[in-house]
């Protein structure tokens, strides 16, 4: 498990943009992501003085290239220098050395900062499990939110609530809680509450008694006898039915119970944690589930965001799931195409981790050469434009389509792309950068 580096690093970042709207932009992405960010003018003693780590240079500001000649080697440790946009003439050729790092394509701004400073696992050690947070992979803003809210309660004994669609890694993220708990090394005992019927969902969590029905030949203990001293995790608590609800609030207020069958107080010390894609809010409202059980499982409620609006952890995720099958396969496949890499970063995903975890899985297996391209993602993952899903898609997803297909009319000129969508050059090359689209291509 990861020590959480990132975002909690002292390192500082100094940004040289070219406009203020700019800086303000950059700086606003790299202080969500929890970095130490200042915004200086393109004077190299001032840069100097805030003893930075790195240094992003805007290509386009004001005296770009001699800034880079005046910074290098700066600092004990030599400050890495990242450049943003080009740079044009043989002064930029000189400008490159070892401290200077050109954006790395197909990486999003904020992934490659990251990645610069050592925050972010790179492919080598993805598969360690390495991450910001119990064993969840991910530095978007979004998961920050999730990773800070989770820190805060796990050393307690609240109950939590995890919410979200299916597949987004809410059984993980109740794993991970419960690891960064007191109780780590007590049990940690799941039950899919969808999966039972209602006489078996109550033998589950309750235990019986030796022949309480037919068939039970022995006294069997259950769930929360089994979770003694631990984290008991009701997966898709929404679907217990509503004479279960009564048992697990007593459960919850009073932590005793009886076996089915039997008439003798069971005490148990349990944490309860708890996941739903269901809106109980609604289904309280509904009279499906009842307002006293909701209150009491809903004392922190942590969201899961959808992979659609986690956009800067779209090529991690898929580069852990690739070392991650290329081991367990034998096989020799070293990273995407450029076309498979917007493939998916284009698709919105709406089985989230999990499908995404099952299509590099069937990229990989079908593989022959070192690239995933784009034939070996599942057909699922299509092209299909926004446009021709409205309603369904945010407001994010049609802008993005709107600068990506611009980029490829236009034959990867931003300029051109600019120019057609009516906005500036500098707004068009933060939105690739954001988007981690390595170039737009024709077609």
């Amino acid at each position: 498990m990861m020590s959480a580096e990132y975002p909690s690093s002292p390192r500082r970042i100094v940004v040289v943009a070219a406009s203020d709207d700019e800086g303000r932009s950059w700086e606003q992405s790299l202080r969500d992501a929890g970095h130490d960010t200042v915004r200086c003018a393109p004077d190299a003693p001032r840069i100097a003085s805030a003893e930075p780590a790195l240094v992003v240079i805007d290509g386009d500001a004001p005296r770009a290239a001699s800034l880079v000649h005046e910074l290098r080697g700066l600092g004990p440790g030599g400050t890495l220098l990242l450049l943003l946009g080009s740079l044009d003439g043989g002064e930029a050729m000189a400008a490159v050395d070892a401290t200077l790092v050109r954006d790395v394509d197909g990486q999003s701004f904020v992934d490659t900062v990251s990645r610069l400073l050592g925050l972010v696992p790179s492919a080598s050690r993805t598969r360690a499990a390495k991450a910001t947070f119990g064993g969840l992979l991910g530095v978007s803003p979004a998961m920050q939110r999730v990773y800070r809210l989770a820190s805060q309660v796990a050393p307690t004994r609240a109950t939590v609530l995890v919410t979200g669609e299916s597949g987004t890694g809410k059984g993980a993220l109740a794993k991970a809680i419960h690891d960064e708990s007191p109780r780590a090394r007590g049990p940690f005992v799941s039950v899919h509450c969808a999966a039972l019927a209602e006489t078996l969902l109550e033998s589950e969590l309750f235990g019986h008694e030796k022949g309480s029905f037919t068939g039970a030949d022995r006294r069997r203990p259950g769930r929360f006898e089994l979770a003694h001293n631990g984290t008991l995790f009701l997966d898709e608590v929404g679907e217990i039915p509503l004479a279960t609800q009564v048992k697990l609030l007593r459960v919850l207020q009073e932590r005793e119970f009886e076996r089915v069958g039997g008439n003798q107080a069971v005490s148990v010390d349990v944490r309860i944690l708890a996941a739903t894609n269901r809106d109980l809010a609604a289904d309280v409202k509904a009279g499906r589930f009842r307002e006293d059980l909701f209150y009491r499982l809903n004392v922190v409620r942590i969201e899961m965001p959808p992979l659609r609006m986690r956009q800067t952890d779209l090529m991690m995720l898929a580069t852990h799931y690739l070392e991650l099958f290329r081991a367990e396969n034998g096989k020799q496949v070293n990273g995407f195409s450029d076309a498979a890499r917007e493939r998916i970063l284009e698709y919105p995903w709406p089985g989230n981790v999990r499908e995404l975890e099952n299509a590099i899985e069937r990229a990989v297996v079908v593989c022959e050469g070192s690239l995933i391209e784009e034939e070996h993602l599942p057909i699922e993952i299509d092209r299909t434009s926004p446009i021709a899903r409205i309603p369904g898609s945010t407001l994010a997803e049609i802008e993005r389509y709107a600068i990506v297909a611009t980029l490829q009319a236009a034959g990867g000129s931003t300029a051109k792309a600019a120019e057609i969508l009516g906005v500036s050059v500098r707004t068009v090359q933060y939105r690739v950068h954001e988007y981690g689209v390595a170039r737009a291509r024709r077609g």
